[in-house]
């Protein structure tokens, strides 16, 4: 879709945007990648490399507690910053009253570039989560060879560890610039131009769907980039077993130990102590509302689209995974193209399915483009991979000895399937369904442009608040969407994929 559109020339619209929109769209994209990547490559390995290597006090409770962040969605952070930091907020307001002028970091937060901390803040657990892995996995035992050998800390941790949790480091970045392109809420919020607000302005404000998805084909050139460097990673990346570490942790004893802690407890801070506590100040005079017709409607709805999405997403990941399960390698490659639209921008899949489906109507004679099947349809190309991923990993931990029994004793196939293959594949299907709900119910721009007239969720709802500046009556389902977002959160940590050594 997205290629065919160019077959349909828009000369009037595009020179309008070349001249003034396009050089602003492509600087601002490459000024998010560049500043984005910087920021979470430092923030996430730093933090990675002082969870899984070294001791310091408060530890154990502090490193699992670093991949809470992901329960914030990027629009939500935005709104709660801009708000607080704003020249009218709290905390410049407070500043002026006591100390005079506000310092120009508060100013920087405040305006539009303050967007790119917030995507730092967001993104950065996506390499801490796979450095952390890869330092587990041999980084201490690398670090004191080289240590034995008469090499200094620092030339060791650039020299040996580093190089070794590259590739993990690598798709870590890859997944986190993924996001920051796909990212439409945030820099809405700001009004931060980008690719993913320029489409949305493109398809509504113009109402011009054809430029839109030739708009969304050139921000598919970013993504196709940084999808050769994450498969490019994987490819590279040494195979290494999470397990305790064969080398003794670097013991930081004194005032470094709690510089690691306050590092720690700041990022903790800024990410989710402050944003979680103005959203509980501002909630708390809407609480009331938690019984209003309208918010629990809105609940509903979100509830309605994400168990449906879920369930579309489960499925699809099942029939993957046994498309895929012990298959040869053509099959498991075609199965990972099947998964990639997780790094497709929800505005890209929207205007892509949306000029799909009007083809597909205007050929059959249905009405499916303005209903929830293309909606349920982004749903599914945009998050296979979440219900995927866990569920391979469950399967490749399935001994085969267990199914040839099964099948030897003469059982049917689809009887062996519900009683065999699910019950061994129930934790994977836990944890699939709950990260598809809970991504499904977080997503904004796919629901915003495709969903049904009038069909409000909590995401909609926070976006159409914000975009009037009622910060506070965002609030409310700013607070169910984030307790929402703790579920996988707390699943990842219950899970062991993040725990203290």
């Amino acid at each position: 879709m997205l290629l065919t559109s160019w077959a349909q020339p828009q000369p009037d619209i595009w020179q309008h945007l070349s001249r003034y929109l396009l050089p602003r769209l492509i600087g601002h994209t490459a000024l998010m990648m560049v500043v984005v990547g910087v920021g979470v490559a430092v923030l996430g390995v730093g933090l990675a490399w002082l969870s899984a290597c070294c001791e310091y006090p408060l530890r154990r409770i502090l490193d699992p507690l670093l991949v809470l962040p992901l329960a914030f969605p990027t629009y939500v952070l935005a709104f709660i910053y801009l708000g607080m930091l704003d020249f009218a907020g709290p905390i410049q307001t407070a500043w002026r009253e006591w100390f005079g002028a506000s310092p120009a970091l508060l100013e920087a937060i405040s305006r539009p570039g303050g967007v790119l901390f917030i995507l730092v803040l967001a993104f950065y657990p996506y390499v801490y989560l796979l450095a952390r892995a890869a330092f587990v996995g041999g980084g201490l035992a690398a670090f004191e060879a080289s240590r034995s050998l008469g090499q200094g800390p620092v030339r060791t941790f650039f020299r040996v560890s580093l190089p070794m949790a590259r590739p993990a480091v690598v798709a870590g970045l890859a997944l986190a610039l993924m996001e920051t392109l796909a990212d439409f809420g945030a820099v809405s919020i700001y009004g931060f131009d980008t690719f993913t607000t320029a489409i949305y302005r493109t398809w509504l404000g113009m109402f011009n769907l054809t430029a839109a998805v030739q708009l969304a084909s050139i921000l598919m050139l970013f993504v196709l980039l940084l999808l050769g460097i994450e498969r490019f990673s994987r490819s590279s990346r040494v195979v290494q077993s999470e397990r305790r570490p064969t080398g003794h942790r670097i013991r930081l004893g004194g005032l470094r130990g709690w510089l690691a802690t306050s590092l720690q407890l700041a990022v903790l801070l800024v990410g989710v102590v402050l944003p979680l506590v103005q959203l509980l100040v501002w909630a708390w005079p809407q609480m009331s509302d938690l019984l209003d017709s309208r918010i629990i409607g809105v609940v509903f709805n979100t509830m309605v689209l994400g168990l449906s999405g879920a369930l579309a997403v489960v499925l699809g990941g099942l029939l993957l995974l046994a498309a895929t399960y012990r298959a040869s390698k053509r099959q498991q490659l075609l199965g990972e193209v099947a998964a990639l639209g997780y790094a497709i921008p929800g505005t890209v899949l929207a205007v892509a399915i949306m000029l799909a489906f009007l083809q597909f109507d205007q050929l059959a004679g249905t009405s499916l483009a303005g209903g929830m099947a293309a909606l349920v349809m982004a749903y599914l190309i945009r998050f296979l991979r979440a219900a995927w991923g866990p569920l391979d990993s469950v399967a490749g931990r399935i001994r085969p000895q267990y199914i040839e029994v099964a099948r030897s004793l003469g059982v049917p196939r689809w009887y062996r399937l519900w009683r065999v293959n699910l019950p061994l594949l129930w934790p994977g299907l836990v944890t699939a369904f709950l990260l598809a709900l809970v991504e499904v119910a977080k997503e904004m721009p796919a629901t915003l442009m495709l969903r049904p007239f009038g069909w409000e969720t909590l995401a909609v709802r926070i976006y159409e608040l914000t975009a009037e500046g009622q910060w506070e009556m965002a609030a409310v389902p700013a607070l169910i969407l984030v307790l929402l977002g703790a579920i996988p959160v707390a699943v990842l940590i219950r899970s062991g994929r993040v725990r203290a050594i």
